[in-house]
């Protein structure tokens, strides 16, 4: 994956949340807890697309 998609797919990440944050009416407290998830996953996602962590597929999670 291209350093421009990358930039890319951030941005409209970016501009998705901004758009939940700013024109949907909800608690304080549920858009946290979406930014904090949308973060972590972004985090997960980037840290994958380095090669920093390998595949997730291969994580189960549960018995």
């Amino acid at each position: 994956m291209s350093l421009i998609s990358l930039i890319l797919v951030l941005v409209v990440v970016g501009v998705i949340l901004w758009l939940i944050n700013t024109y949907l009416p909800m608690d304080g407290k549920i858009k946290s807890i979406l930014n904090v998830v949308v973060v972590i996953v972004v985090i997960l996602w980037l840290l994958q697309a380095f090669g920093v962590l390998g595949p997730i597929s291969g994580v189960r999670i549960g018995a």
